[in-house]
This record gives structure tokens, sequence and C-alpha cells, in this order.
């Protein structure tokens, strides 16, 4: 697994773009900010909330790392259910992100929403192949009470599939 280190600098960070992007990673500008076409999907898929948009942009390898479940999640349609699950119990009327990194291959996207009264901060950290499919998706959250939260929703809404 490739590790990445980026050195963000207070200007980097105003103008969201990042002088060590490839110019194949860069994507047609959005205001200020490069969003890449996976990333673009990604967006479109959770604001449409159609899910079977998955199919095309996650690899056959694809892996999910939940906040809740200790273990990696292998493959495309594990990956598939958790996030399909992830987008109608987070996807509701207060999620947004708040900000966004991209480096080659990667993105940090940062998220707010709200679940039952309690606010929830967490992270999607997002890798991508040359082929522009997912290969990793890792959901951090906090604070605890967020946590519990979306463990209580995602373990309802993953229970309804079965």
């Amino acid at each position: 697994m490739k590790t990445t280190t980026i050195n963000i600098s207070k200007a980097n960070l105003r103008s969201k773009t990042f002088p060590h992007q490839s110019n194949k990673d860069k994507a047609k500008p959005q205001g200020e900010k490069m969003v890449p076409d996976i990333i673009k999907k990604w967006h479109n898929i959770v604001k449409s909330k159609n899910v079977d948009l998955l199919d095309d942009i996650l690899a056959e390898d694809a892996r999910m790392i939940s906040p809740i479940v200790h273990t990696v999640q292998e493959g495309k349609e594990i990956t598939k259910m958790y996030l399909t699950s992830a987008a109608f119990v987070l996807g509701n009327e207060h999620f947004r992100y708040i900000r966004e990194v991209y480096d080659e291959g990667f993105a940090l996207l940062e998220f707010e929403t709200e679940l039952d009264g309690i606010k929830v901060n967490g992270v999607d950290l997002i890798s991508w192949n040359d082929s522009n499919q997912i290969t990793e998706f890792k959901v951090m959250v906090r604070p605890l009470k967020g946590v519990n939260a979306v463990h209580q929703a995602m373990k309802k809404a993953l229970e309804s599939i079965h």
C-alpha cells in the first residue's frame, strides 16, 4: 500500500489546489478547487442517492474501513453494501462536505451531519487506482456520541438489507 505525505502550506489550504498534483489528476475548476473526476462522481452519488452508480466507481478489490467494524471489509460487493447504507443513514438533509483535500489518487473529505439530534463530524479517506475506481474507502467519525449514533443507525440499515 502506498503511503502519501503531503506538505501543505497555509496558502495552499486557502486556494485548495496543490502544486504537487499531476495534470492527469486535475479536473476542470469548480470555483477555486480542482475536483478529481472520481470525486465528482462520488458527490453525484451522495447527492442523487443513486447507489447503482457505485458499480461504476468501485474496483473489484475495493476495501471498506469502517469506524465501527474492527476488520477491513474486502471486495466490491461488501463495500457497496456499506456505502449504500451510509448514503441513506448519513446522507440526510443535514449532510454536507465542509472541507476537501486532494492528492494523486487520494482525497480527504470532511463532512458534518446530524443523527437524532446528535451532531456528527467525520472524514472520508478515499483512494483510487489509475482506472479511476475506488480501491479504499475509510471513514472516521467523532465525537463518541456521534460514533454511537452512527453505529446504531448503520446496524439498523444493514440488518434491513439482509
